[in-house]
Order: C-alpha cells, then structure tokens, then sequence
C-alpha cells in the first residue's frame, strides 16, 4: 500500500498550478496578439517622429522584444499547459 505524504500531495498540488499557469498565460498572450501588433506599429511611428522622447533610447539588434507572441509557440504552449494541468489534476483525483 502506498501511502500518502506532504511532499505527494504538494507534488501533485505544483504540478496542477503550473500547468494551468502555462495554459492560462497563453491563452491570453493569444488573446492580446492583435492589441500587441497595433501597439508596436504605434512604438514604432513614435519612435521615427522627429522630436519623440523615444527617440534617444537605443536599442540593440540583439534585443528579443516581440511585437507579437508567435502563433506556433504559443499554440504548442497552450497544448503543453493544458495537459500539464490534466496530468496533475487526474493525479490529485486518482491518489
């Protein structure tokens, strides 16, 4: 007989929350796509305008700053999440 500690339950517990952290977090980054394009068009003409106070911020090419979360990752992140989640809550359930 397997017996039931903390440590399992808490385990069990992590697992669950950061699964549906990972699949709420980008299900909502899908959400916001289309405000984040517009935003960065507008980064973008506020950043060439002559006199913007943005101007003088110099930024790498190395910089990772997205305009937009991209599609395929995040989809894979959502799958990801949400069977993530699934697993730990079929494990709380199942104990």
């Amino acid at each position: 007989m397997l017996s039931d500690t903390f440590y399992d339950s808490v385990m069990r517990e992590l697992v669950f929350a950061l699964g549906a952290a990972l699949f709420v977090a980008n299900v909502f980054a899908l959400y916001r796509r289309r405000l984040d394009g517009q935003a960065a068009v507008q980064r973008t003409v506020a950043r060439h305008r002559p006199g913007s106070p943005v101007r003088g911020y110099q930024r790498t090419e190395e910089s990772t700053d997205l305009p937009q979360a991209p599609l395929a990752r995040t989809v894979a992140y959502v799958v990801i999440g949400f069977v993530v989640m699934i697993a730990g809550l079929a494990a709380m359930l199942n104990k």
